[in-house]
Protein backbone atom coordinates (compact mmCIF):
# COMPACT_ATOMS: atom_id res chain seq x y z
CA UNK A 1 0.00 0.00 0.00
CA UNK A 2 1.25 3.42 -0.98
CA UNK A 3 0.40 6.41 1.63
CA UNK A 4 -0.90 9.51 -0.71
CA UNK A 5 0.38 13.13 0.23
CA UNK A 6 -2.85 15.02 1.42
CA UNK A 7 -3.65 17.76 -1.40
CA UNK A 8 -4.27 20.92 0.75
CA UNK A 9 -4.55 23.02 -2.60
CA UNK A 10 -8.02 23.14 -1.55
CA UNK A 11 -7.95 23.81 2.00
CA UNK A 12 -5.48 26.38 1.67
CA UNK A 13 -7.39 27.96 -1.10
CA UNK A 14 -11.03 28.12 1.50
CA UNK A 15 -9.26 29.42 4.35
CA UNK A 16 -7.20 32.18 2.10
CA UNK A 17 -10.82 33.04 0.50
CA UNK A 18 -12.18 33.41 4.61
CA UNK A 19 -10.07 35.67 5.43
CA UNK A 20 -9.83 38.21 2.50
CA UNK A 21 -6.71 41.24 2.43
CA UNK A 22 -7.43 44.48 2.11
CA UNK A 23 -4.49 46.37 -0.21
CA UNK A 24 -6.10 49.94 0.59
CA UNK A 25 -4.37 49.74 4.30
CA UNK A 26 -1.05 49.25 2.48
CA UNK A 27 -2.16 51.68 -0.68
CA UNK A 28 -2.64 54.75 2.50
CA UNK A 29 1.05 53.73 4.07
CA UNK A 30 2.56 54.19 0.45
CA UNK A 31 0.88 57.57 -0.08
CA UNK A 32 1.47 58.67 3.60
CA UNK A 33 4.91 57.85 3.07
CA UNK A 34 5.50 59.31 -0.18
CA UNK A 35 3.67 62.31 1.02
CA UNK A 36 5.97 62.65 3.99
CA UNK A 37 9.33 62.08 1.87
CA UNK A 38 7.98 65.20 -0.35
CA UNK A 39 7.31 67.57 2.69
CA UNK A 40 10.93 66.75 4.12
CA UNK A 41 12.70 66.99 1.14
CA UNK A 42 10.59 69.95 0.59
CA UNK A 43 12.76 71.30 3.92
CA UNK A 44 15.31 69.76 3.06
CA UNK A 45 16.21 71.70 -0.34
CA UNK A 46 14.93 74.99 1.12
CA UNK A 47 17.79 74.89 3.95
CA UNK A 48 19.93 74.00 1.31
CA UNK A 49 18.87 76.95 -0.75
CA UNK A 50 19.05 79.45 2.45
CA UNK A 51 23.07 78.30 3.06
CA UNK A 52 24.19 78.90 -0.16
CA UNK A 53 22.79 82.03 -0.32
CA UNK A 54 24.19 82.94 2.75
CA UNK A 55 27.26 80.91 1.98
CA UNK A 56 27.55 83.33 -1.23
CA UNK A 57 26.85 86.23 0.66
CA UNK A 58 29.20 85.69 2.97
CA UNK A 59 32.14 85.38 0.80
CA UNK A 60 31.01 88.15 -1.70
CA UNK A 61 31.23 90.61 1.63
CA UNK A 62 34.58 88.80 2.47
CA UNK A 63 35.45 89.47 -1.20
CA UNK A 64 34.50 93.23 -1.35
CA UNK A 65 36.31 93.71 2.31
CA UNK A 66 39.33 91.80 0.98
CA UNK A 67 39.32 94.43 -2.10
CA UNK A 68 39.88 97.55 0.38
CA UNK A 69 42.46 95.58 2.74
CA UNK A 70 44.63 94.54 -0.85
CA UNK A 71 44.39 99.14 -1.63
CA UNK A 72 47.50 100.69 -1.39
CA UNK A 73 47.70 102.45 1.07
CA UNK A 74 49.53 106.05 1.80
CA UNK A 75 51.03 105.36 5.42
CA UNK A 76 52.92 102.40 6.81
CA UNK A 77 50.56 102.78 9.77
CA UNK A 78 47.48 102.51 7.54
CA UNK A 79 48.62 99.05 6.10
CA UNK A 80 48.35 98.14 10.13
CA UNK A 81 44.70 99.42 10.47
CA UNK A 82 43.65 97.90 7.36
CA UNK A 83 44.56 94.62 8.71
CA UNK A 84 42.82 95.39 11.86
CA UNK A 85 39.56 96.47 10.88
CA UNK A 86 39.63 93.77 8.46
CA UNK A 87 40.07 91.17 11.29
CA UNK A 88 37.77 92.87 13.59
CA UNK A 89 35.12 92.78 9.98
CA UNK A 90 35.55 89.17 9.42
CA UNK A 91 34.85 88.23 13.64
CA UNK A 92 31.81 89.98 13.26
CA UNK A 93 30.89 88.41 9.74
CA UNK A 94 31.55 85.03 11.43
CA UNK A 95 29.35 85.76 14.10
CA UNK A 96 26.51 87.14 12.41
CA UNK A 97 26.61 84.67 9.35
CA UNK A 98 27.16 81.56 11.91
CA UNK A 99 23.94 82.94 13.41
CA UNK A 100 22.31 83.24 10.37
CA UNK A 101 23.32 79.18 9.88
CA UNK A 102 22.38 78.56 13.24
CA UNK A 103 18.87 80.11 12.43
CA UNK A 104 18.38 77.86 9.68
CA UNK A 105 19.36 74.87 10.98
CA UNK A 106 16.45 75.62 13.75
CA UNK A 107 14.00 76.04 11.17
CA UNK A 108 14.63 72.86 10.06
CA UNK A 109 15.20 71.27 13.40
CA UNK A 110 11.43 72.69 13.89
CA UNK A 111 9.78 71.63 10.90
CA UNK A 112 11.40 67.91 10.79
CA UNK A 113 10.22 67.30 13.58
CA UNK A 114 6.12 68.90 13.14
CA UNK A 115 6.39 66.52 10.15
CA UNK A 116 7.41 63.43 11.96
CA UNK A 117 4.67 64.26 14.90
CA UNK A 118 1.98 65.16 12.33
CA UNK A 119 3.04 61.80 10.35
CA UNK A 120 3.17 59.62 13.61
CA UNK A 121 -0.30 60.82 14.20
CA UNK A 122 -1.91 60.15 10.58
CA UNK A 123 0.23 56.42 10.90
CA UNK A 124 -1.41 55.50 14.04
CA UNK A 125 -5.07 56.95 13.09
CA UNK A 126 -4.29 54.75 9.70
CA UNK A 127 -3.14 52.18 12.02
CA UNK A 128 -6.46 51.93 14.21
CA UNK A 129 -8.66 51.79 11.51
CA UNK A 130 -6.80 49.25 9.70
CA UNK A 131 -7.18 47.36 12.73
CA UNK A 132 -10.48 47.66 13.53
CA UNK A 133 -11.30 46.94 9.95
CA UNK A 134 -9.48 43.58 10.33
CA UNK A 135 -11.24 42.70 13.25
CA UNK A 136 -14.46 43.27 11.71
CA UNK A 137 -13.29 41.17 8.76
CA UNK A 138 -11.86 38.62 10.82
CA UNK A 139 -15.14 38.16 13.00
CA UNK A 140 -17.44 38.30 10.53
CA UNK A 141 -15.29 35.69 8.29
CA UNK A 142 -15.24 33.22 11.79
CA UNK A 143 -18.77 33.86 11.25
CA UNK A 144 -19.48 32.78 8.25
CA UNK A 145 -17.52 29.89 8.61
CA UNK A 146 -19.21 28.88 11.69
CA UNK A 147 -22.53 28.85 10.44
CA UNK A 148 -21.33 27.23 7.28
CA UNK A 149 -20.49 23.83 9.48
Amino acid sequence: MAATTPDFTAVLKDMMGAFPVDTKAFDDAVKTQSALSEKLSAVSITAAEKSTELSAKWAQDTLAKVTELSKAKAEPADYAKSVTDFASASAEAAAEHMAAFAEIAKKVQTETLELMMAAGKDASEDMTAAAKKATADVTAAAKKAATAK
